[in-house]
């Protein structure tokens, strides 16, 4: 009894909300709106205008070094997170492989893509700047 009189009422207002939504009388036989005068006061009024600030710009004794990644890796079961986050793409490979094969039996053994993304995940944790990527990943024990 409770949901027929909710849908009752929720029907009720959506038919006032619908009825407010409706055509208005004001137009004329001919279709035009009678409101004419309020229309074009409103559309000839001035709108403020703005201007958009001047761009920033660096200074110019700012030093513009470019970002390189390294390419030589250390001892790969050895490399912290601090470490791994600054190679570049192909010796972040060879590190995780690397780690793979000085850990076998590891539960990412025969997936260096995953050990990969896991290790980019998880060395972007501040937390594990220090630690070990084999570490980081659960492929060696602490």
């Amino acid at each position: 009894m409770k949901r027929i009189s909710i849908v009752a009422l929720t029907a009720g207002a959506m038919a006032l909300a619908l009825a407010g939504c409706g055509q208005d009388g004001s137009t004329t036989a001919t279709g035009q709106n009678s409101n004419t005068a309020t229309t074009t006061a409103r559309l000839t009024d001035p709108r403020p205008t703005t201007t958009a600030a001047a761009p920033i710009e660096p200074p110019a004794e700012a030093p513009v070094s470019p970002v390189t990644k390294k390419t030589t890796a250390p001892n790969g079961a050895q490399t912290t997170c601090g470490e791994f986050r600054d190679l570049d793409d192909a010796t972040e490979k060879t590190v995780i492989d690397q780690i793979l094969a000085a850990n076998p039996g590891s539960i990412l053994e025969g997936s260096p893509n995953v050990a990969l993304g896991t290790a980019k995940l998880a060395c972007l944790a501040d937390a594990y700047t220090q630690t070990p990527v084999a570490v980081a990943i659960r492929v060696a024990p602490k």
